[in-house]
């Protein structure tokens, strides 16, 4: 079939130049003064036409299972977008200092990213207390003692890659340190748990189960867990009663958390094993072997 994109005559040059040059797509264009979408896209395709968002004129659906399995030169983009996105976050986390404010945490890895090309879509900075209060703690008035959250979500050549990274000026407590050693056992068995045919319901199940295991079952209900990712933050969410399945090649990015401390990298499976795509070599790790395999998870910088 012809391949068309629908849009106002003032972005047509850009968008024949920057964005769908050599790819055998058809201009149809409109005055900018009204929306013609719909009339276009019907007198093209006729009556029955498919959307991903909601629009008028076209029946919405879900087009997820349609970008998966992800293809070679999709993953070979995820993989580069994501040593990328980790590049920064580390390189960003070592200008912390007490004093910085949230907004400046925000404002800092935002500019970091953009000079790469990569455009943030989630920032939730958080900093001592709030991180203990709120699972997303969007930059607020919060000013950094002692210890502060790096977390966000960017996206390069559509797909989104999502990290969180702490870090902890001073001695930091034994309870939170023992925090992160339990979201580390959950992560880690989710790894182990993502496998192709593994169902949203299985792997929530998992979830609970590490929750329930380290003595904090009622955790679980404050946020979710994350769950395959691609073209979205999340394509879906593991669920109590999911029926979505895990594919042969998937990303993916799992976000266990409890009392003040999280993990969070971006992965993939392939050939069923776990590629985390988002390590962090340069800051603390936290080990956990799970069914014989060890699995990485990032621990808190202490300068």
């Amino acid at each position: 079939g012809k391949r068309y994109y629908i849009a106002p005559e003032n972005e047509g040059p850009r968008l024949a130049a920057e964005e769908f040059a050599g790819l055998g797509f058809e201009p149809l264009l409109y005055p900018w003064t009204g929306n013609a979408t719909e009339e276009l896209g019907h007198k093209i395709a006729g009556p029955e036409i498919g959307a991903d968002t909601a629009l008028p004129g076209f029946y919405h659906h879900n087009f997820t299972p349609l970008r998966t399995p992800l293809l070679p030169a999709e993953v070979d983009r995820l993989r580069q977008v994501a040593a990328a996105v980790a590049e920064s976050a580390v390189r960003v986390l070592k200008t912390f200092a007490t004093g910085i404010t949230e907004d400046e945490m925000a404002a800092r890895i935002s500019a970091d990213l953009l000079a790469r090309h990569i455009t943030p879509s989630v920032l939730l900075m958080g900093t001592d207390e709030r991180i203990f209060r709120y699972k997303h703690a969007a930059p607020r008035a919060g000013i950094l003692k002692n210890y502060g959250m790096l977390n966000f979500c960017a996206r390069r050549h559509g797909l989104v890659i999502s990290i969180t990274r702490f870090v902890h000026f001073g001695p930091m407590p034994a309870t939170l340190a023992a925090s992160f050693e339990k979201a580390a056992r959950i992560n880690a068995e989710l790894l182990h748990a993502t496998r192709a045919g593994a169902t949203s319901a299985h792997l929530y199940a998992v979830a609970a189960k590490g929750y329930a295991a380290a003595g904090v079952p009622d955790e679980i209900a404050k946020h979710h867990q994350g769950g395959p990712c691609g073209y979205l933050e999340r394509d879906w969410v593991a669920t109590p009663n999911g029926s979505e399945k895990v594919d042969a090649v998937q990303a993916f990015a799992w976000n266990p958390s409890l009392q003040g401390a999280k993990a969070e990298d971006t992965g993939r499976l392939h050939n069923g094993e776990i590629e985390i795509l988002t390590a962090t070599p340069a800051l603390p790790i936290i080990e956990t072997a799970v069914g014989g395999k060890i699995y990485r998870s990032a621990g808190v910088y202490l300068p």
